[in-house]
């Protein structure tokens, strides 16, 4: 009786890893995808992603699929941040963002 949620787990992290290469594949190709695939793509990614996972598991499967991993990030950004970019990225763009407010603030 407790094989179901090992089994329901295994298949929701098949999905979620098949989906994550699949949209690093669109996202990576030169061949042109209509916006209403690519879209629909993303939201079932987005569904799949939603669901309680494993946290190890998770981050595996965003750590080898970078556009899988923006995606998460987006979807938690609310509440997180930019929790899973890179610190240097992160503080870079603010320490940008700092400068160009100070600029206009100087010619205003």
């Amino acid at each position: 009786m407790s094989a179901l949620p090992v089994v329901s787990l295994k298949t929701r992290l098949e999905n979620v890893i098949a989906l994550a290469r699949l949209l690093e594949r669109v996202e990576r190709s030169s061949a042109p995808v209509g916006a209403d695939q690519y879209r629909a793509l993303v939201r079932q990614l987005e569904l799949a992603l939603a669901q309680d996972l494993p946290t190890d598991a998770l981050n595996a499967v965003l750590g080898a699929h970078p556009a899988a991993a923006e995606l998460y990030e987006n979807m938690h950004y609310e509440h997180s941040g930019l929790s899973r970019s890179p610190l240097d990225r992160s503080v870079g763009s603010e320490m940008l963002a700092s400068q160009v407010l100070a600029r206009a603030g100087r010619k205003a």
